[in-house]
């Protein structure tokens, strides 16, 4: 992963190991380029899904061409009757085949200064974020993990819950990049003492990944969120490193990642089911 030209975290052994009930990989030659596979199977019918916190996987390497990939899905096809991943946004398609669909990310180089950053923002980012100081609320780093995971437990359970065992793997994942100080945790606190944004940042390579968020309801009045990220994009603004949203296809999301200045990536994902019609509830 470290020679590809697109490699991402999620396509490392130790973030699969962690966050995959099962994979395994689709090498082409000696390593030139690997397809992860994330699979499950149920009744004995195996299935590719996308693991929780894991935002693109697809095919990674180098000089990769749009033959290359194509003959990956080709592969993948004969064995897998249900196939839903993401895939990166180096697996382009000049035509794509009707079974892909575009999704969507927002990325950030921070390879300015801050003022310069800062001039990027929309204004009304920029307003929010003096809101947010003007009521007095201040930045935490080093935010408890299990605080995060409470606010965003909150937040996702009327829109896509994430299971107990998937935020437990992650919990895993968090401390081992931690132990390499590749993982930080920051936070928005209200003056009664009340966190009301925080998030989890993970470090690879020349990326940064906005992957947990937690935001308590209160903090949408006060421009928390957009506090949060403004005081990680100063600390590290100059850097030669891009700060990864992970995208939304979300109007609201889009909205809120692009005001920073971030710019589209756009990336394929699969929807592939060939399950016969009584097997449909495998999905449930």
């Amino acid at each position: 992963m470290n020679e590809a030209d697109n490699g991402l975290i999620y396509g490392y052994s130790f973030y699969l190991d962690y966050m995959a009930k099962h994979w395994d990989g689709l090498v082409l030659n000696d390593y030139e380029a690997i397809m992860p596979l994330t699979w499950n199977k149920k009744y004995g019918i195996y299935y590719l899904y996308q693991p929780p916190f894991t935002a693109s996987l697809g095919v990674f390497g180098k000089n990769l061409s749009e033959e290359m990939i194509k003959k990956y899905l080709q592969a993948i096809q004969q064995k897998f009757k249900l196939i839903e991943i993401s895939m990166n946004h180096e697996n382009t398609f000049s035509s794509p085949p009707a079974h892909l669909i575009s999704g969507t990310n927002y990325i950030l180089s921070l390879n300015k200064s801050y003022d310069q950053l800062c001039n990027d923002y929309r204004e009304n980012h920029q307003r929010n974020i003096q809101k947010c100081l003007q009521a007095e609320c201040t930045i935490k780093k080093n935010v408890a993990l299990d605080e995060i995971i409470q606010l965003n437990k909150e937040q996702l359970k009327k829109i896509t819950p994430v299971k107990a065992g998937d935020y437990d793997r992650f919990k895993k994942l968090y401390e081992f990049l931690l132990h390499q100080n590749k993982a930080i945790t920051y936070g928005i606190v209200s003056k009664q003492n009340k966190l009301l944004a925080s998030c989890v940042f993970f470090f690879s390579q020349k990326r940064t990944y906005y992957i947990l968020v937690g935001n308590h309801p209160n903090g949408r009045n006060t421009g928390a969120s957009h506090a949060l990220v403004d005081a990680f994009i100063k600390d590290h603004a100059g850097k030669d490193l891009i700060l990864d949203f992970e995208g939304s296809d979300m109007e609201s999301l889009a909205l809120f990642y692009s005001g920073f200045g971030a710019t589209r990536e756009i990336y394929p994902a699969i929807r592939w089911n060939r399950l016969p019609g009584y097997l449909k509830w495998l999905k449930k």
